[in-house]
């Protein structure tokens, strides 16, 4: 016959100190659910299996029940987003959040979620206020700008100047311009969903002036140049400057648009090496001072912020941008303007390529990479699982920036012992906090550029915990 009697109850389980510390932290009703479930649980196995491994009286059963409880709460419970250490080398990358935050955007960010914010309020009237202001002033006198607006990302950005402007009317880009973008971004498929009619002209390689002109018509409300951010046409080609195609749409009375993309401010480059990776990267400033209409690019790539699209150029156009009924739904919220203003604020002051951490990730030498990676060594020392040693390398930027330009660093090489470093590389992944490494010729490559100061300690422990024995 079978003993249920050793199950307690579920009244005299929640008396037992750890279920108590557990309700406090997850709350009755699902401390409840828990218990209720893995009682259920064991009284199934002792149906079943009433042989060896169960418990044998009510203190084991109380034991074993509150630990099945509580792992059961916390995968239950546990939070999908988590941080995550890059040693990747990719300092923008896509996939890890792309650009981590100031120290100062995330205290302007804490600022304003810890309490009310003036939103929607303006404070000089004491009436209702308009949210798209924010940020508007800095982002205007860091680029030079007449005016600027904010909304979620750079697509959402491209689908406002699109719809606000062009809808069912003729928008002039150039054919090598028609890129696709990470997520299944199409320019062709946006700029259909705003209204807009695409007018391709120019060939895949080459585009000319000449083009653009010869396709102006009375339909015609847009000329659009799509920075090609994430791939390299090389050879044979043609590409008009900007200051070209703004000279035409002048003549023609005919805006001009350019999609930048990632927001590359040379000006804040802080070192010769970020200025050589980025050289083919087109500069905001340089943009907006071609006399563009309006130039739209990324909060959270190369500028360091938050995610967000980042539009500037003429006060008229940018003012049509802020009227039109699409603004609603693409606004940025409260947060992203906190840390978009303090990042900005960063790089007014001239601080951005110490205090951004992506200005100082590209600022870095290789060599104070490699100073970095053989603390990092010795601090871990031989381990059994695996050898360490310090090895050329390359980082990328990353985020559809500078496509194919590397950036020299110096990598730690770790070597497993088995010869598997995909099993290596997936125990890195799964440590906690996760550590994000490369995996090339059978070694797993630690790139410190990416790895933020108050990580260094937390990537020693987990290579420490990767490399003990088992």
């Amino acid at each position: 016959m079978t003993n249920y009697r050793v199950i307690p109850s579920i009244e005299q389980l929640r008396q037992r100190p750890a279920l108590r510390a557990l309700e406090a932290h997850y709350g009755r009703e699902a401390t409840v659910g828990a218990l209720r479930e893995e009682t259920a649980a064991l009284r199934a196995r002792l149906r079943s299996d009433p042989g060896e491994g169960l418990p044998a009286d009510a203190e084991a059963a109380a034991v074993l029940l509150e630990g099945a409880a509580e792992q059961r709460l916390s995968e239950i419970y546990a939070a999908s987003l988590r941080p995550v250490i890059n040693a990747t080398g990719v300092v923008i990358h896509t996939n890890l959040g792309r650009a981590p935050l100031a120290a100062a955007a995330i205290e302007r960010l804490v600022s304003v979620a810890r309490g009310y914010s003036n939103l929607e309020f303006d404070l000089e009237t004491g009436r209702r206020g308009r949210r798209d202001v924010h940020a508007s002033a800095l982002l205007a006198r860091l680029t030079g700008a007449e005016a600027a607006l904010v909304v979620n990302n750079n697509a959402a950005a491209t689908l406002l100047i699109l719809a606000a402007l062009a809808s069912g009317r003729e928008v002039i880009i150039s054919r090598g311009e028609l890129v696709e973008i990470g997520g299944g971004f199409r320019v062709p498929e946006i700029m259909a969903q705003s209204g807009a009619l695409l007018r391709e002209v120019g060939t895949t390689n080459k585009t000319r002036v000449a083009d653009y002109q010869a396709a102006i018509g009375e339909r015609t409300a847009l000329i659009l140049r799509v920075h090609r951010s994430n791939f390299r046409i090389e050879g044979f080609t043609e590409q008009p400057s900007l200051d070209a195609l703004v000279a035409l749409g002048r003549s023609a009375n005919v805006p001009v648009a350019e999609d930048l993309g990632s927001g590359w401010l040379a000006d804040s480059a802080g070192s010769d090496a970020a200025r050589a990776a980025l050289r083919d990267e087109p500069d905001v400033r340089a943009s907006v001072g071609t006399g563009a209409d309006l130039v739209c690019f990324s909060g959270d790539k190369l500028l360091g912020g938050p995610q967000a699209g980042l539009v500037v150029g003429r006060s008229a156009l940018v003012e049509r941008l802020r009227r039109h009924p699409l603004m609603r739904a693409l606004r940025a919220d409260k947060l992203a303007y906190a840390a978009l203003e303090g990042t900005l604020l960063e790089h007014l002051a001239g601080r951005a390529s110490t205090t951004v951490p992506v200005m100082r990730m590209l600022a870095l030498s290789a060599d104070a990479v490699a100073l970095a990676a053989r603390d990092v060594i010795a601090a871990v020392g031989p381990q059994p699982r695996f050898d360490l040693h310090l090895s050329g390398g390359t980082s990328m930027v990353g985020g559809g920036s500078a496509p194919g330009l590397p950036v020299a660093t110096r990598v730690i090489a770790l070597q497993p012992r088995d010869g598997d470093a995909t099993a290596l590389e997936a125990r890195l992944r799964r440590s906690d906090p996760p550590v994000a490494a490369r995996v090339e010729r059978d070694l797993v490559l630690l790139d410190l550029r990416t790895v933020q100061p108050q990580e260094m300690d937390l990537l020693i422990e987990a290579l420490r915990q990767a490399g003990a024995a088992t």
